[in-house]
C-alpha cells in the first residue's frame, strides 16, 4: 500500500473485496489469472492512483467495470465521503452480479448498471465529476463512450499501456483533444486525462 496509502477503514473494505474476488475468480474469469499474485499492485494501487488525479471528484462513472477495477476500488475509497458515489457500467450479467455483491460486502457507495457501454449516459442520473475505463477499448472508442458525460462537465481519466502515443495518434484522427499524460506509479503505463473532446467533422 506504499504506492497508494489509504485509511484503515478503506484497507478493510479492500480486504473484503479481494477475498470476494478470489472466491468468484474460481468460477468467473474476473481478472487475468497471471495477475492474481500481484492484485494489490497490479489492480488496487493502479486504481487508487486515479483518486489523486481528481481529488475533488465525488461522483464517478466507470465504464466496463468487469472485475471492479477501478470502479469498486474507487467506491471503497469514497465510502467515507458525503455525497460520493460510483456508477459501474457492465454489459456481462455474471460480472454485474459480482459487482453488486462487491458493493454490498464492502458497504461502498456504488450503483451497478447492467447495460451496453454505449447506453451508459441514459442510465446515469445526476452529475458525474469523473469518468474512467480500464482495459476496455482503444482510446478513440473510449472517448466516444465518455464524450456525452464530458459534455456535461466530467473529466476523463483513462489508464493506458506503453502504446499510449499510438493510441493518441489514432484518437486525434477522430477527435479534437488536448490530452494530459500522467505516468503510472504502478508500472510503465500512462493515464490519459481529458477535460473535453470534440468530434472532428
Amino acid at each position: 500500500m506504499k504506492l497508494a496509502p489509504v485509511s484503515r477503514e478503506t484497507e478493510e473494505r479492500l480486504d473484503h473485496y479481494i477475498a470476494l474476488l478470489r472466491e468468484w475468480q474460481a468460477k468467473t474469469n474476473l481478472v487475468a489469472p497471471s495477475t492474481l499474485p500481484n492484485l494489490w499492485t497490479r489492480h488496487i494501487a493502479d486504481s487508487l492512483q486515479l483518486v489523486d488525479l481528481a481529488p475533488a471528484a465525488k461522483r464517478w462513472a466507470d465504464l466496463g467495470s468487469g472485475g471492479g477495477f477501478p470502479g469498486v476500488v474507487l467506491a471503497c475509497a469514497m465510502a467515507g465521503t458525503p455525497g460520493a458515489g460510483v456508477h459501474l457500467v457492465e454489459r456481462i450479467a455474471k460480472k454485474a452480479a459480482f459487482l453488486r455483491e462487491a458493493i454490498r460486502v464492502t458497504t461502498s457507495p456504488g450503483v451497478v448498471h447492467l447495460a451496453e457501454i454505449g447506453d451508459n449516459v441514459d442510465r446515469i442520473t445526476g452529475p458525474v465529476d469523473c469518468v474512467t475505463a480500464r482495459a476496455l477499448a482503444p482510446l478513440h472508442q473510449l472517448i466516444g463512450f465518455a464524450e456525452p458525460l464530458m459534455r456535461q462537465g466530467a473529466k476523463a481519466l483513462f489508464p493506458k499501456g506503453q502504446d499510449v502515443e499510438a493510441e493518441l495518434t489514432e484518437a486525434a484522427k477522430y477527435w479534437n483533444i488536448r490530452p494530459q499524460l500522467h505516468q503510472s506509479r504502478t508500472g510503465d503505463g500512462w493515464i490519459v486525462e481529458l477535460d473535453a473532446a470534440e468530434r472532428r467533422s
